[in-house]
């Protein structure tokens, strides 16, 4: 619980004043049944009207003051557990956008998912309840036995007897409850995980009618939710019948005993009368504290899941670089800009290498294309370039320099990148190519013509302003292509990446794609990556991969007279080799 108290300790003066207001609320509640009970007993017997009426208004004045004070203590409670909790989310989400890699393949986008949202709500709710019920509860308890023992022991004894024993089953159900809660919390993670890959993959779901299936799978994956969920709440509600079974029990001893005694002249009715009402408030408020352990086992569970994440020591550092004399001695334009020095890496200790020994350099303004296989590592070999991954052996060099000794917003600045399963915004069109980098409208303007974007943009009636809706589900598959295109060349940076940029585009926007690129963008250093050897086949350098490896590279017209597995692909795309 450490984690709660870091977030709500810097409003320690709101949440003082609130458990003052919370304190004076709950004496005020305390004082009515002991008001009562000395009008009954000492008033009433005067016969006259006067002081009854006096006392009378004293508790209708006292009972509104309470009201206020309560809501005033709630109201505070509510402020600090809000602002508490946009901090823990705001910190919880800047620490998920930079995660590395391979720790949000650890975490997994589902559970960060469920973290941001249910778990930081089971933190809030107890934010706000230990504030109100944490305090009402305990004071109500302690004050009601401290106000019956002065009023009758004997009729107290009973309260003495009970109330212990209900505190003993509720921290004992208690302790069994934050695993459970653990348990239910992960499953929520795989609730969320096949809900979002069914939205993800909705259309491949329909395209192949495996609604059922999908249905079944969510089925399972919610009954597992379900039943866990009923376990913990099963186990969490023992205390609740309990108490109830004690408060009847409870009631009809302080009637019965209280009844005797009155009879005997030991006590009076209106201690009795006021008695029951204590009764009541105390097991109230033991009911209450129930809750509040039943909330407790929630958000500790699920702070604890958050503080995982918030707490997850960085795994890459920039680490310090001091160039050999070799490249020392020689000017940045003259080194390789791009440099992979024999290079392997796998996702994963236990898995299978993605890239191995892949040994290549890339000039400054040159260009190269990488072909292959699905899975043949090409992707990977951008997301080493990028560190979003560390090489496990070898380095990755930019102008001499390793990767992982760049500050990341400066290795990240010298990119210009289109993933293969990128993104729009639910945002403007202008907004989406500038993506808050601030950019000079001409600059914006310019790289929608470069990305042959402006034109399918300036028919539309609001033209930049456009608003794309949530993964452009307006926008065609072409031209969601070319807004991110677009949004690569924006900056102007030193390195484009496109990684299967134009597999939406038809073959005429594709080559006047390349064609600007190679006139407007030619100091710029680009990585292709693509599936249509076409894409490729112009570009200074192109390099095949399978299985991990470079199986060969070259130009063009090399890889055609050397390489099998080239050829073979031109020839399944392109026709004959002589059609070159």
């Amino acid at each position: 619980m450490k984690l709660i108290w870091k977030y709500m300790k810097p409003y320690l003066g709101t949440i003082s004043w609130g458990m003052t207001l919370k304190f004076l609320g709950t004496l005020g509640e305390l004082s009515l049944p002991y008001i009562l009970e000395h009008i009954i007993d000492t008033i009433v017997p005067l016969g006259k009207l006067r002081p009854v009426v006096l006392w009378g208004l004293l508790m209708i004045v006292m009972a509104l003051l309470t009201r206020q004070l309560n809501i005033g203590a709630n109201r505070t409670a509510a402020s600090v557990a809000r602002r508490s909790i946009y901090h823990l989310r705001d910190d919880l989400f800047r620490k998920t956008v930079n995660l590395s890699g391979s720790r949000f393949d650890a975490f997994s986008l589902p559970s960060l998912t469920s973290r941001m949202t249910s778990d930081s709500y089971n933190v809030q709710a107890f934010m706000l309840r230990i504030q109100t019920l944490g305090i009402r509860a305990p004071i109500m308890l302690l004050g009601g036995i401290f106000v019956t023992l002065t009023m009758d022991v004997a009729l107290a004894g009973i309260l003495c007897i009970m109330v212990p024993l209900l505190i003993f089953v509720v921290f004992f159900i208690t302790l069994k409850g934050v695993p459970l809660y653990t348990r239910v919390q992960n499953r929520m993670d795989d609730v969320v995980r096949i809900m979002r890959e069914n939205i993800i993959g909705i259309r491949v779901v329909k395209a192949l009618s495996k609604e059922p299936h999908e249905i079944r799978r969510y089925e399972q994956a919610n009954d597992d939710l379900m039943k866990d969920d009923i376990h913990a709440g099963v186990i969490m509600a023992i205390p609740g019948p309990f108490m109830q079974l004690c408060l009847n029990v409870g009631l009809t001893l302080v009637v019965y005993v209280g009844a005797l005694r009155v009879n005997g002249g030991q006590t009076e009715p209106g201690v009795i009368l006021a008695f029951l009402t204590y009764f009541n408030l105390i097991l109230q408020a033991v009911m209450a504290l129930n809750r509040v352990f039943v909330m407790y086992s929630k958000a500790k569970a699920s702070a604890d899941r958050i503080g995982i994440v918030l707490e997850d020591l960085p795994d890459q550092e920039v680490i310090p670089w001091t160039a050999d004399v070799k490249t020392s001695a020689t000017k940045a334009s003259e080194l390789s800009h791009i440099r992979f020095d024999h290079v392997s890496f796998r996702y994963g200790d236990d898995a299978e290498d993605s890239l191995t020994d892949i040994h290549f350099s890339l000039d400054h303004g040159n260009s190269l294309g990488i072909i292959g296989a699905t899975g043949c590592g090409k992707t990977t070999v951008i997301n080493l370039l990028m560190r979003f991954y560390d090489a496990r052996e070898g380095r990755v060099l930019i102008d001499g320099r390793d990767v992982r000794s760049f500050p990341k917003d400066d290795l990240h600045r010298k990119f210009g990148v289109v993933f293969q399963n990128d993104i729009i915004f639910a945002d403007t069109l202008f907004n989406n190519i500038d993506f808050g980098r601030n950019l000079a409208k001409e600059d914006v303007e310019r790289a929608a013509a470069d990305a042959q974007a402006a034109g399918f943009i300036g028919e539309l009636a609001e033209g930049y302003d456009h608003p794309a809706a949530i993964k452009g589900a307006n926008l065609s598959g072409g031209q969601k292509q070319r807004v991110m295109i677009a949004r690569a060349l924006a900056a102007k940076p030193e390195i484009l990446i496109l990684d299967d940029a134009s597999s939406a585009l038809d073959y005429q926007t594709d080559a006047k794609l390349r064609t600007t690129l190679r006139q407007n963008y030619k100091d710029i250093t680009t990585i292709m990556i693509a599936q249509r050897i076409s894409s490729v086949m112009h570009l200074d350098q192109i390099m095949v991969m399978e299985e991990g490896k470079i199986l060969d590279m070259g130009t063009h017209e090399e890889l055609l007279e050397r390489c099998d597995l080239y050829r073979t692909i031109y020839r399944s795309q392109m026709g004959s080799v002589t059609n070159v």
